[in-house]
């Protein structure tokens, strides 16, 4: 597959990790990452390098700290532990699929992943394995979305995807407010002027100055990242 503005030859999925556990439930639903797993064999098989960090709010998130009654940079490291978890569920599932993968670690857990490194990482895209980057930056107080931020623009990704348990971006929250309206297209500008929450601050301001485009999509919807990856109709797209 050619790279072209609608289907970029490398791109970066960011999975949240609430999209690995059931709705309103915590755990890993195996049902959802093989999902995940055959649109990411889809893919690769026509041709598109993907890597994918991963979330671990489905275990843990370093937010909770207040509630857990423990150092917020304990807990974000306890975060980055069980994003290694949901990494290694999602390369078996790739495997499964006959999908040549890595799990590439921020964190130092040689036993089983492989150490983050740059060169190592595009090489593996370049031979088509999808690379499963977890542990986020390795360091607390930052997201994984910033993780995906910096690691898209460090293995030259043409677009970020970000997949949440929405349909897009919305001008206020579309659990709580009925007549919420979804873009289907912004620039960072009007995002930064509507005050829209897309992403934490960090990882926006990355992505605006380096002119990576942002797609927002619901993961749960039918062939949900092929659509996004495609550039077909789905989500939000936030470019400059």
């Amino acid at each position: 597959m050619n790279s072209t503005p609608d289907s970029p030859r490398r791109l970066l999925l960011k999975v949240s990790g609430e999209g690995f556990s059931r709705d309103g439930e915590t755990g890993l639903d195996t049902e959802r990452v093989k999902i995940l797993a055959e649109q990411l064999r889809h893919l690769t098989s026509n041709g598109v390098q993907v890597a994918c960090v991963i979330g671990g709010g489905n275990i843990l998130r370093g937010k909770q700290s207040d509630t857990l009654g423990i150092a917020r940079a304990t807990a974000d490291y306890m975060g980055m532990l069980a994003t290694v978890i949901n990494g290694l569920a999602l390369c078996d599932a790739l495997e499964g699929n006959d999908v040549p993968t890595r799990v590439m670690s921020a964190i130092d857990v040689h036993k089983v992943c492989e150490p983050f490194i740059r060169r190592r990482a595009i090489r593996h895209l370049e031979k088509g394995r999808v690379v499963v980057l977890v542990g986020g930056l390795g360091n607390p107080y930052f997201t994984t979305d910033t993780a995906s931020a910096q690691r898209a623009i460090e293995l030259d990704c043409s677009l970020m995807l970000k997949a949440t348990m929405v349909d897009g971006v919305y001008d206020k929250d579309p659990n709580k407010f009925d007549d919420a309206v979804r873009y289907d297209n912004l620039t960072f500008d009007e995002v930064i002027a509507n005050k829209l929450e897309v992403m934490d601050q960090t990882a926006f301001t990355l992505c605006r100055e380096h002119s990576l485009p942002v797609t927002v999509f619901d993961m749960m919807a039918e062939n949900g990242l092929v659509l996004a990856a495609t550039g077909k109709k789905i989500g939000t797209r936030i470019h400059n």
